[in-house]
């Protein structure tokens, strides 16, 4: 169940990843600490603090098989580091090797059974191999981990959206309850009001079937001014599954006074103007610096997404075999893109 901010799919697709990477691992890291204890200062812990801080500066580069390397080398020195297993985890579900990834994660979680966040990464790592081998029984595994994430930390806002959005797409034969999806619904509201707006906002659309109702869910968020920028991405994705570019671009702008160096942002920027069907000339700028400046994140808007906004752009101004290409692409990163796929027919089929 591997999330895109831009698919609105989700029981792989948007079991969403638009979290703190860091804030996690501190989080991990003050649970170890205080069962363990003062920290030892022997050579091998300061080795394998500097390992890991060597991953996450390779994790966030997207080289992950450099990042694959140095944990390993990490587990390998210290084989009861879950901070480490956890990291490999999290470094093999990046490029989809989702056994290797349980394998890792599942080591994670017996070393430090009591730590919410290996729960809930788990969960969303035994999503993904769900998805691609059409899993029941890791289906079920899923809501499994997300519920004991909860339950061992109920102010785990994060893994409470993800239990939600579980229980509004899984079929109810491994657990989806649009009840106990509301339930979460009112307890994330009650943790912190903006991500309540946004938790509420996925409910209307998914259970209640009502955009009026979930977009004045969004607009609370807009109206309440975060001071991060990833409740403004959000919103500017619902309004662009709403085919609303200018909403789309006020929200931009308005993210942008948060954190106007975002690289995500230029992703948004052109497809807003995509959609717009306006400046396609600035729109093709922004989705190549994206392509050019971003790695492939599993909570970023994915390469293969840009692909397919930038083939809009080129099929916009009449160049069909650039757009064609770009289709194809989109389409070699990820061969589940419906999109690129039927634009791509569309175009192969007038050609004719």
């Amino acid at each position: 169940m591997r999330m895109t901010v831009e698919n609105s799919a989700r029981i792989a697709k948007t079991l969403r990843a638009a979290f703190v990477a860091v804030a996690f691992l501190l989080l991990g890291a003050r649970a170890v600490s205080a069962r363990n204890g003062p920290p030892s200062f022997s050579v091998a812990a300061v080795d394998a603090s500097a390992q890991l801080q060597t991953a996450q500066r390779q994790f966030n580069a997207g080289n992950y098989s450099a990042a694959i390397t140095t944990l390993q080398s990490a587990v390998t020195q210290n084989p009861n580091s879950a901070e480490a297993y956890h990291w490999l985890g999290r470094t093999y579900y990046e490029i989809r090797d989702y056994d290797n990834a349980i394998a890792a994660a599942e080591k994670s979680v017996a070393l430090d059974p009591k730590n919410s966040v290996y729960h809930q990464w788990l969960g969303r790592i035994y999503g993904g191999k769900a998805d691609r081998d059409r899993s029941f029984s890791y289906a079920r595994r899923v809501k499994k981990e997300f519920e004991e994430s909860v339950q061992l930390n109920p102010q785990n806002v994060a893994a409470r959206r993800d239990l939600e959005e579980y229980d509004l797409q899984a079929p109810w034969v491994v657990g989806g309850n649009k009840d106990e999806a509301k339930a979460e619904v009112d307890a994330i509201a009650a943790l912190d009001p903006i991500a309540g707006h946004l938790a509420r906002g996925v409910y209307d659309m998914d259970a209640a079937k009502k955009s009026d109702l979930a977009e004045k869910e969004y607009r609370e968020v807009l109206a309440a001014k975060p001071a991060k920028i990833d409740p403004y991405l959000e919103v500017i994705a619902f309004f662009q599954q709403q085919n609303k570019p200018v909403d789309m671009e006020t929200a931009i702008e308005t993210a942008a006074l948060v954190a106007p160096n975002d690289l995500r942002l230029g992703y948004w920027r052109g497809a807003a103007l995509t959609l717009a069907n306006s400046n396609l000339a600035d729109a093709e700028k922004y989705l190549k610096a994206y392509l050019a400046s971003t790695p492939e994140r599993s909570d970023w808007p994915s390469h293969s997404a840009a692909r397919g906004w930038l083939g809009r752009v080129y099929e916009a101004q009449g160049k069909r075999s650039e757009a064609a290409e770009q289709y194809r692409a989109a389409l070699q990163l990820d061969p589940n893109d419906k999109d690129a796929k039927t634009r791509l027919d569309r175009l192969a089929k007038s050609a004719h």
